[in-house]
This record gives C-alpha cells, structure tokens and sequence, in this order.
C-alpha cells in the first residue's frame, strides 16, 4: 500500500521535513498589490516576501487557497498514480475553505480516477481521506508529522485514520502575535471586527500581548502578559512543562515569522529545546508560512502539540 501525505502551505512544516517525507503541498497564493506568490514553503522567497511586501502592506494580501478544479486536477494527472490511498490534512476548516474544496474535490475524484490508474497499469482502487486537523499553522504540523511515523512505522490504512482524526481534536496551538495594530487592520480587511481599536490601542501602549489558543476549530485569548518578549518566555516555560507531563506524541512544532535565528533568540527557547531534548520529543522549527505572516503579522510565533485537556497558567 503506497499511501501519500497532502497539506496546505499553512502547515508550518520545516522544507527539508516536506522533501524528505515526500509530503505533497497544495500551495496557498499570496497577493499583495501587483506582488504575487505562490506559497511552496520556500523560506528563503518567503522571507523576501515578507522583507519587501508584507512588512509595510500585508494586512491588505488577499490569499488564494487551491480550487475545487485545482485539487481535483492535482489528483488526477499525479496523485492516483503515485499512491494507492492518500491522506489530505488541511487548516482548520472554521478559518479557511480548503478543507470544503477538498472535500468537494473528492467526490470528482473517486468518480473519475480509474481509467486514468488503469491506464498507467495499476488496477486497484485508490481512495484518499480529507481530514481536518481542527488547528493553524505550527499546530496544524502536529497531524502531519503523526502521519509520516505512522506511515513510516507501516500503520494500515484504518489505523492511520483512526489515529489521524482522534489526533487532530487533541492538538493545542497557541500563538503570540508581536503588533495588535496589524491585527485590527487585518481583521477590518477580512471583515472580522473581533479586535476593536480601542482593545488595540489599548493593548499596545500597555504592551499588552494576548497567548491565543487554537484547540478543535476555535481560537480564543487565554492570558494577557504584558512584553513580548515575557509573553513569548511564559509560553516557552508552559510548553515546557507540558512536554515534561507526557504529550500524546513525541513532537512539538514551532514556527516564527521571520528568521530563524531570531526565534533561536527568544528568551525561553533554548529551555525549551533543551526540554525536548531530554524527554525524547522531536523540536521541529520552521519559517511561518507565507499565508500565516500576513493573516497574523511579521514576527508572532506559534507553537502545537498534542495533549490533553488542560489549562493555560503563565
């Protein structure tokens, strides 16, 4: 049984991670202005893109995820042939439409693939599963990292399912975002008017940094700390704690938007990797999509792991 792993470009996975594993992307285009890319989770164009677009205009990108036609198209001249049962991970699906273009492209797809796997000799059926990993960004990793080790591990069919979809509502992201401003302004282009001016003036000049929580399709506040800096090392130290508990699979993601470097700065994170390190949990850090720079801001972090139920205390 070949089985294929698709994500989204939202999914902060690591390029040399997505190569290695041979993870398909469905790329998520980004247009700020007459500037356009197509989100390969490339870091080096993405950081570019970030430098000479995003910083001064990004609240405004519109972001383009693949089409119904797309997905199917994507399928049918590859995917059926490569692979006998595909798993399709995407971004939650309460905060973007790929999950229902996947899902409706499915419907095409199973309609229409055998002649085409007949054709390149393969004469057994081919099915695929669109699962939504209920999370954002680094969280949404978690699920597609647990696909690899358990393909990697020669886990059937039903039992990645079964694991990938009990998975996927036990994830926790949290997120740190460096400038309220840009989330108001964002939100406003987008038309959610969740942050209101006066929440984001009042947060920055107290700079006053809300921890959000993605956990089974919705976001919500958790604490307010004030400093970015204090926020970002409270997080560091939670997730640290959470790791020495017992997570339900040995991985933390994290991604940053911006240089890598500059996360590696971040007071807390090397008692965290450090943390990991001991505990035999795997770190993987990555470059933020571009997706989710200009949907949260140059600069914010977020981090997911899976565990269970809990509360955040700073």
């Amino acid at each position: 049984m070949r089985i294929g792993i698709v994500v989204d470009s939202a999914c902060d996975l690591p390029a040399d991670f997505i190569r290695e594993h041979n993870i398909v992307l469905l790329p998520i285009t980004v247009r700020i202005g007459e500037a356009v890319l197509a989100d390969h989770r490339e870091e080096d164009a993405t950081l570019n893109f970030l430098h000479t677009h995003v910083a001064e205009r990004g609240a405004e990108a519109e972001t383009i995820p693949y089409s119904v036609n797309q997905i199917r198209d994507l399928f049918l001249d590859h995917l059926v042939i490569d692979y006998d049962h595909v798993f399709c991970m995407t971004i939650t699906k309460t905060r973007s439409p790929i999950h229902d273009n996947a899902l409706q492209a499915s419907f095409a797809i199973l309609n229409e693939y055998r002649p085409i796997r007949q054709a390149a000799g393969h004469n057994s059926p081919f099915a695929l599963r669109v699962i939504d990993t209920q999370n954002l960004f680094a969280a949404q990793a978690v699920t597609a990292v647990e696909a690899v080790r358990l393909r990697d591990e020669g886990a059937s069919v039903a039992q990645m399912r079964e694991q990938l979809e009990k998975l996927a509502g036990n994830v926790h992201g949290y997120m740190i975002t460096r400038d309220l401003y840009y989330i108001r302004a964002r939100g406003r282009h987008k038309g959610d008017r969740s942050v209101s001016l006066f929440s984001a003036a009042l947060g920055s000049a107290l700079d006053i940094k809300p921890v959000l929580h993605g956990y089974r399709g919705e976001t919500a506040p958790v604490a307010k700390i004030k400093g970015f800096d204090n926020a970002v090392q409270q997080l560091f130290d939670f997730a640290s704690r959470r790791v020495v508990h017992g997570l339900l699979t040995p991985v933390v993601c994290i991604s940053y938007g911006g240089p890598l470097d500059e996360l590696r700065a971040l007071p807390g994170y090397a008692g965290l990797r450090d943390t990991c390190g001991a505990k035999g949990v795997q770190l993987l850090e990555s470059v933020m999509s571009l997706t989710g720079m200009v949907n949260v801001g140059k600069g914010a972090v977020t981090i997911g792991f899976a565990d269970e139920p809990h509360e955040f205390d700073a």
